[in-house]
């Protein structure tokens, strides 16, 4: 029973993102481009070492000026051994991990964690989101931790499984990753943040119910509302749907708010998107108010101000708390399950919409995270 609903599952999943591949595959044959690879089926690579440094090769890119994901920083692809978890004592967590260029005498540099969604790799993530380019001219370091295709036959987080052997110990291995990397670089414990895109959204979740301490801000592309799904049944109705329950008491369910530590986020999303419902959007949105205390157990506001506006077919509705913005929410008109501003010659990302990585940064460095115990994900499971 397990299996097929397993099948069912992927099933429609592959059919959701079918959706969304369609109009890139008539955009190429209106433009006599070459019709791109299926989802889901990579090119053939040579195998890389571990500690390869050298940047990949460049593809043509639909947008102007072309991605230049690599920009001319150093790209390094590792392994980080991660906290085992039950049924797998070897836990080993691939990633890459991007550094700009001219740091020297720079003080400790901001991290940000890119976690990519499904039927995508880190180098298709890195050059659609071009965060990297960013990362150069904002002097920031970029980790992209990999899906294990063992781990899931579409490179898929197990955002909606908040168990150990799941969701949650990917969430752990991630955090336990950032830990490491901060004391092998000396990067700024105080401004790590973490953005993810879809499921990668959905995993940033859990990163920031679960482990506070260590990031400072997060933002979610295209995600899902998080505390109702615990299958993966129930996690193709929320992302079709969103949740039927009540945004703030899924909160309360999940976590102890009074001693939560608070969380600033930016959540993006496209009002065309149909694999992940725009309403999961509003409803992400009123569950970080909750656990930034600005609205009660029943959603009611309890704390600062909403404000709210539209601009060149982007709805902006910020949540404000001592002036500062807690919560932000962007509804981009037109835009579908993709990153916004992106390069659209990359599966997901389209180049509709203001550029997301920009929103993103503006947002992560006002915010810093004060360092006070050390965290739960440096501690062995």
């Amino acid at each position: 029973m397990a299996k097929s609903l397993t099948k069912t599952w992927l099933s429609g999943l592959k059919r959701l993102l079918a959706i969304q591949a369609e109009p890139a595959q008539k955009r190429a044959k209106r433009t006599g481009l070459k019709a791109k690879r299926p989802a889901g089926k990579p090119e053939k690579k040579a195998r890389r070492s571990a500690a390869e440094t050298a940047a990949p090769p460049m593809r043509e890119s639909l947008v102007r000026p072309r991605a230049a994901a690599w920009a001319s920083g150093s790209w390094t692809r590792s392994f980080h051994s991660a906290p085992p978890v039950p049924g797998r004592l070897v836990n080993h967590l691939s990633y890459g991990l991007y550094l700009p260029a001219d740091t020297s005498g720079a003080q400790a540099l901001p991290l940000v964690v890119m976690l990519h969604g499904c039927k995508q790799t880190i180098d298709e993530f890195a050059e659609g989101t071009r965060m990297n380019l960013l990362a150069d001219k904002f002097k920031f370091a970029v980790v992209y931790p990999e899906q294990s295709r063992h781990s899931h036959a579409h490179r898929c987080w197990h955002w909606y499984d908040d168990r150990e052997h799941a969701g949650r110990g990917e969430a752990r291995a991630v955090a336990s990753l950032v830990d490491a990397l901060v004391a092998e670089y000396g990067f700024d414990a105080e401004c790590v943040y973490a953005a993810g895109l879809s499921a990668g959204a959905g995993l940033t979740s859990l990163l920031a119910l679960h482990f506070p301490e260590q990031f400072a801000a997060v933002a979610l592309h295209s995600g899902p509302v998080f505390g109702d799904a615990h299958s993966g049944m129930a996690a193709m109705d929320v992302m079709r749907r969103g949740s039927h329950h009540d945004p703030a008491a899924l909160v309360d369910k999940a976590t102890d708010v009074a001693a939560y530590p608070g969380m600033p986020a930016i959540i993006v999303h496209g009002d065309a998107d149909r694999v992940v419902a725009p309403k999961n959007a509003d409803q992400l949105a009123l569950e970080f108010a909750r656990l930034n205390r600005l609205v009660d157990a029943e959603g009611a506001r309890i704390a600062g101000d909403v404000r709210e506006e539209r601009k060149d077919g982007v709805l902006v509705r910020d949540y404000v708390k001592g002036g500062r913005r807690a919560v932000r929410l962007c509804r981009v008109a037109g835009l579908g399950h993709a990153w916004s501003g992106g390069d659209d010659a990359v599966p997901f990302h389209s180049s509709k919409g203001p550029d997301a990585s920009a929103l993103i940064w503006d947002f992560f460095q006002k915010q810093r995270r004060a360092q006070l115990e050390p965290t739960a994900a440096s501690k062995a499971f």
